[in-house]
């Protein structure tokens, strides 16, 4: 079984993480001044009949170089790992007490969960070269005394998946769920089905997985520049998770604390469900499982056109005949309290041209198609809840109106869904595109792939789920978005993904206004040592310089920034190189005319941090606002 803690160890040579490097930082810290030292004496106390902590007990015992782990029930005169349940309120289910004295580390919780959260911060107390896995433990390993009191803002706090647009196998997924743990996510959202494939295993609609799961291979950025399958192409590219493989994925999950939402996504998106059932489309003709090609047209502010039909049905009995089986078998596998039915970008053009599904509007008095649609939304939150589960969907379920109170609504076209949804009295998720889409591009994109949209890590670092206006009893938490459009592998799922998702994970766990974004940074240092011990490469844009161009009266200015504490940019603008012996920015410089390219690069002491960025005038010229 991986590791819950991933600490295999070397000889630990000097420098030593501290508790104000905690990510997300602690409800509350007080330093001490001395060391606890891991060694072959150490005992770990395990209150008797907690299997599951005793568990944690010898991963951690044995990834700290202590095999065969020394696990007792009381303590007695060697120094020890001391886990105490108790009943402290203001814990909650998921806090702890970590106190780290030069005898004992006492970690107390009032349930398994909190134990866990506790050990994941004491982890981050542990020399960062621990999380080498090539190299072997031969010394001992100290941890900084302290005392930490910790709990959560909020309840959930969620990272999403998409599997369809690029397949993750099951030992890809858990790894991606192992790695979130670490920084007390608890909700991993799973998008599970949509135009680019269906990735669930659903044994009485079999179709489903043995077409909806597969498409033809295509390469590069998607969208027009991929064509259509060809007549008689075989479908090679996809994947799917049979149900022993969910099992199992929601076992390893609920050891870590996170509870898994699988997404079925209805009524749009579902290309690949209509590749395997196309009867259930309005115009039932045979359908294609995308593969990434160019099928709407895009006009902005969520108004698009579709080219080829990706909607079921919502006027044909058949399809709820369909989606009960669908959620019958989802219910049954997942334990957890949600559902997520999608509900989003849903193109209403062919429900609207079809006599037949107007003639149903009219028997159902339904005005229009999105009150067609709020009734597809309820038809669907009925079949969920007949099986003891609650529903969720993105913002557009609150279209058409007649929402059931007991469904509750992930925003993610900003805040405003959210914000609605609290009002009516529903329960929200916030995950607002403008600070939570992981998937944006994070820095220049003279470096990075661009895509439509931009999220730094300082946006992502702004987000609060309870903005103005909400009612912040009805907020259950937040969540970040990792759609794969542009991401084929899981090293470039965890690099668009981090650190953004270190800066939701803050907002989420720890209190409001507990740290700046400078102190942030400052902990992300240690943190991106323990992703390179551990031989995960996650974005360090934050270093590489911020550029922005104004333009007035025909002349046009560059400004540079930094946020990293102590840097300094240097730049030049007439084609010489390198970067650091050229001029030092202290203010915005007008750009001069010419055949010329901007090289730019941040230091900190002499050195480089960051990649150098080289961007032609003309490209420069394009950015000016």
């Amino acid at each position: 079984m991986r590791s819950f803690f991933i600490l295999i160890g070397l000889l630990f040579t000097g420098g030593m993480a501290s508790a104000q490097s905690i990510i997300p930082v602690p409800v509350h810290t007080e330093k001490g001044s001395g060391v606890f030292t891991f060694g072959k004496a150490t005992d770990f106390v395990v209150p008797d009949g907690q299997p599951e902590i005793r568990k944690y007990a010898e991963e951690l015992s044995r990834y700290t170089g202590l095999t065969p782990a020394a696990v007792v029930q009381k303590k007695g005169k060697n120094p020890a790992v001391v886990f105490r349940l108790g009943k402290d309120d203001k814990l909650g289910e998921e806090g702890y007490i970590l106190d780290v004295k030069g005898n004992e580390i006492s970690l107390t919780a009032n349930t398994r969960a909190g134990i866990f959260n506790g050990i994941q911060s004491l982890r981050q107390l542990l020399p960062p070269q621990l999380e080498n896995r090539k190299t072997a433990f031969t010394g001992a390993v100290t941890v900084p005394q302290c005392r930490i009191t910790d709990y959560p803002r909020f309840k959930w706090r969620g990272l999403m998946l998409d599997v369809s647009r690029h397949f993750f196998t099951a030992d890809e997924v858990k790894d991606f769920i192992d790695r979130m743990a670490q920084y007390k996510f608890n909700v991993f959202h799973w998008h599970l089905t949509d135009d680019e494939g269906w990735r669930i295993e659903i044994k009485s609609l079999p179709r489903l997985t043995e077409v909806g799961a597969w498409r033809v291979e295509r390469y590069g950025a998607f969208g027009d520049t991929r064509p259509y399958p060809k007549e008689g192409e075989k479908a090679t590219y996809g994947g799917f998770y049979t149900q022993d493989q969910i099992r199992d994925i929601i076992r390893f999950a609920a050891e870590r604390n996170i509870t898994i939402v699988p997404e079925i996504d209805l009524p749009g998106h579902s290309m690949a469900l209509l590749a395997a059932y196309p009867e259930l489309s309005v115009k039932k003709e045979p359908k294609f499982v995308n593969p990434g090609s160019k099928f709407a047209e895009w006009y902005g502010n969520h108004e698009f056109r579709m080219l080829i039909e990706n909607t079921l049905n919502p006027a044909d009995e058949n399809v709820y005949t369909f989606v009960d089986k669908v959620m019958t078998e989802v219910a049954g596998l997942f334990p957890g309290e949600y559902i997520h039915m999608g509900g989003d970008e849903c193109y209403h053009g062919y429900w609207a041209e079809n006599t037949g599904v107007q003639e149903f509007m009219k028997k159902n008095n339904l005005k229009d198609t999105k009150e067609l649609q709020a009734y597809f939304v309820r038809r669907v939150n009925d079949i969920i809840a007949s099986k003891g589960k609650k529903m969720i969907g993105w913002d557009e379920i609150l279209d058409g109106g007649g929402l059931p109170k007991s469904t509750a609504v992930m925003s993610w076209r900003g805040m405003d869904g959210g914000i609605k949804a609290a009002k009516e009295g529903h329960y929200v998720v916030m995950t607002p595109t403008t600070y939570a889409y992981l998937d944006y591009t994070q820095g220049d994109k003279s470096v990075e792939n661009p895509i439509y949209a931009d999220l730094s890590l300082a946006k992502s670092y702004e987000l609060d789920p309870t903005p103005e206006g909400v009612d912040p009893k009805y907020v259950l938490g937040g969540q970040g978005n990792l759609w794969t459009e542009v991401i084929p592998t899981l090293q470039f799922a965890y690099y668009m993904a981090y650190p953004r998702a270190l800066a939701v994970s803050e907002k989420l766990w720890s209190p409001k206004n507990a740290s700046t974004f400078t102190d942030f940074v400052n902990r992300l240092e240690n943190t991106f040592e323990r992703f390179n011990q551990a031989g995960v490469s996650i974005a360090k844009t934050i270093y590489e310089p911020e550029v922005t161009v104004t333009g007035k009266d025909g002349r046009y200015y560059l400004e540079l920034k930094t946020e990293i504490p102590g840097a300094e940019v240097f730049y030049s603008l007439d084609n010489t190189y390198p970067a650091k012996f050229s001029t030092k920015y202290t203010g915005p410089v007008e750009i001069p005319e010419g055949r010329l390219r901007l090289r730019t690069q941040t230091y900190k002491d002499g050195k480089e941090l960051g990649r150098e960025l080289i961007i032609p005038r003309e490209e420069l010229i394009k950015r000016a606002k």
